[in-house]
């Protein structure tokens, strides 16, 4: 008597645990699909794999592979932008085929900016400079301007999308903006870096500012080319007092 496939009850296929929010461009080129263990689970088994219904990959069980999760890789060529539905075929010796649950994964391989990851260097020349107002970019941050904080603004960029993460780079001083909502999408974000910031960033002649975006799957858009700006007196807690100047035959104290 054969066994029916309503009989083996197939768990969806799982993608890796870093794609759980979708698939990007550097999975993409690496992409697999586990199969979990089975009730029945039998060297000689043949699993299939496929990926909208189309056949993609294959494996032959051997005595390893029982009772551990099988690996299959998706070709890239199957793996483009929009979403996708993965299931598997178990087909045993003497039995039906058996299909497994589906799992739908989303996939996004634009990244912002439009760069690749494959690209070298750690600048995306696709995304433009902050734009920070003139007078502030000519004449620098003097501690008035500090008190009240620094206005600048991040202009749209390709590839712009609802829940691209974007983050400040202030000197070595990190700022992470909310995730961008469906009104965002097209506009300049306009961002207001607060005295804390500068005053943690401190003093420097020639203090860079950039930023990067993560969006929903992953996909880093690298390092904007950065502004540079003088900050001058950021911190009065940092400003050395000048020695007094000294008279001859006084001695020098340490």
């Amino acid at each position: 008597m054969t066994r029916t496939s309503h009989t083996l009850e197939l768990a969806a296929p799982t993608l890796a645990p870093a794609q759980k929010t979708g698939i990007n461009l550097a999975a993409a080129a690496h992409l697999l699909v586990d199969v979990q263990p089975y009730f029945g689970m039998d060297s000689g088994d043949l699993i299939e794999l496929f990926w909208n219904n189309c056949y993609v990959a294959s494996h032959v069980l051997t005595a390893e592979d029982v009772d551990n999760a099988v690996s299959l890789r998706v070709p890239e060529s199957f793996v483009i932008s929009g979403s996708a539905r993965i299931h598997y075929r178990v087909m045993q010796v003497g039995q039906d085929p058996a299909l497994s649950l589906a799992t739908r994964v989303q996939i996004k391989l634009d990244c912002p900016g439009g760069l690749s990851p494959a690209a070298s260097g750690d600048e995306n020349q696709g995304l433009a400079p902050v734009n920070i107002p003139e007078t502030i970019r000519r004449q620098g941050v003097n501690p008035n301007q500090i008190k009240r904080g620094v206005p600048l603004t991040i202009e749209p960029y390709l590839n712009m999308a609802i829940d691209d993460e974007i983050t400040l780079r202030w000197g070595d001083v990190r700022m992470d903006l909310p995730k961008l909502k469906a009104g965002d999408i097209g506009e300049p974000i306009q961002v207001w870096v607060p005295p804390a910031i500068i005053l943690e960033a401190g003093e420097d002649l020639r203090l860079e500012v950039t930023y990067c975006i993560l969006d929903r799957v992953g996909n880093n858009s690298r390092w904007a080319p950065p502004r540079m700006l003088k900050i001058g007196c950021a911190n009065p807690y940092l400003k050395v007092p000048l020695r007094p100047e000294l008279k001859a035959a006084e001695p020098r104290k340490p």
